[in-house]
């Protein structure tokens, strides 16, 4: 585990960050949130060094971010957050625009189906068929990305990518921002960090993960990673905040993967909130965290070739 001190300048943005959204912290969102959701997302600094294009990969419509290098037969994977329920390609292509340029690589974002609409293992399934649609579009080599519930699906995918699926692209490393690993909600910061959470409580939590899941058991390792195959699995980059209820679901998967032979490190950033590396432009770690991020993945897609 590397940890990474709090800069001063941070502390002053993310306080401000805490004070504003202290009144909708817990408040469970509907539905109607994902509007919302989609402009916060797209208000992260754009590139302009990258450009985008629709696509469908595996029968999941999405949307490629390409920068101005890029080998046709490596791509980026970025499945992401929302918890499940909010999200799209479109609302992401900002910020996965800042993980393509810095690995020079392309990257496609799956509008994969959400909840409350499509239960578990709706999003899975998207998941692994985005992945074996880019093998066969002749991508040998791709490297995962995700961040909250993205990061989820991303550790979910390469877990069964690690067992007994056979598919023509080699997976080559795994990096996700604060990813939800543990369904079953029980991970001691759900009460350590529940006052330094600017965002979110467990009992919004379970409503959530609740609507995603339906009657399946959060035990199962599709839906909580922590709980799967691990073995076997390329290196991993996890990256989270200290201020986090999900903390420990970074440093637990870690620890048991580790323990289970793999590569894998968490980046815990001292200060830092759900999802900060949105805040790139704004707070220093944003930016820190992003280039360690594409460092890690321009390094595993160069060693695979």
């Amino acid at each position: 585990m590397e940890v990474h001190p709090l800069d001063p300048d941070d502390a002053v943005i993310t306080a401000a960050i805490r004070a504003m959204s202290s009144a909708a912290k817990g408040v469970p969102p509907g539905t109607e949130a994902r509007g919302q959701y989609t402009a916060l997302m797209e208000s992260v600094v754009p590139r302009d060094d990258v450009t985008f294009e629709a696509d469908t990969i595996g029968g999941i419509q999405g949307l490629w971010v390409l920068p101005r290098q890029g080998r046709s037969e490596e791509a980026i994977l970025h499945l992401h957050g929302g918890w499940f329920n909010f999200g799209s390609a479109d609302a992401y292509r900002n910020l996965v625009g800042h993980i393509a340029a810095r690995v020079g690589a392309r990257a496609f974002i799956p509008n994969y189906r959400l909840a409350p609409e499509h239960l578990f293992p709706a999003a899975t399934e998207d998941a692994l068929a985005s992945y074996q649609g880019l093998a066969e579009r002749n991508v040998h080599r791709v490297a995962l990305t995700g961040d909250s519930a993205g990061g989820n699906l991303a550790l979910g995918l390469a877990s069964r990518i690690a067992g007994d699926i056979s598919i023509g692209a080699t997976l080559v490393g795994v990096a996700v921002m604060s990813p939800v690993t543990d369904l079953t909600l029980s991970s001691p910061t759900y009460n350590t960090r529940a006052d330094a959470d600017p965002f979110f409580t467990r009992p919004q939590v379970v409503e959530l993960v609740r609507s995603y899941l339906g009657n399946t058991d959060p035990m199962n390792p599709l839906a909580s990673p922590l709980h799967g195959r691990l073995a076997g699995m390329p290196p991993v980059r996890i990256d989270v905040g200290d201020d986090e209820i999900l903390l420990d679901d970074s440093r637990r998967y870690v620890e048991n993967a580790v323990g289970a032979g793999v590569d894998a490190k968490v980046n815990v950033w001292m200060g830092m909130p759900h999802g900060f590396v949105v805040s790139v432009g704004k707070l220093k770690a944003a930016s820190r965290a992003l280039d360690a991020i594409g460092a890690f993945l321009k390094e595993r897609l160069a060693a695979s070739r």
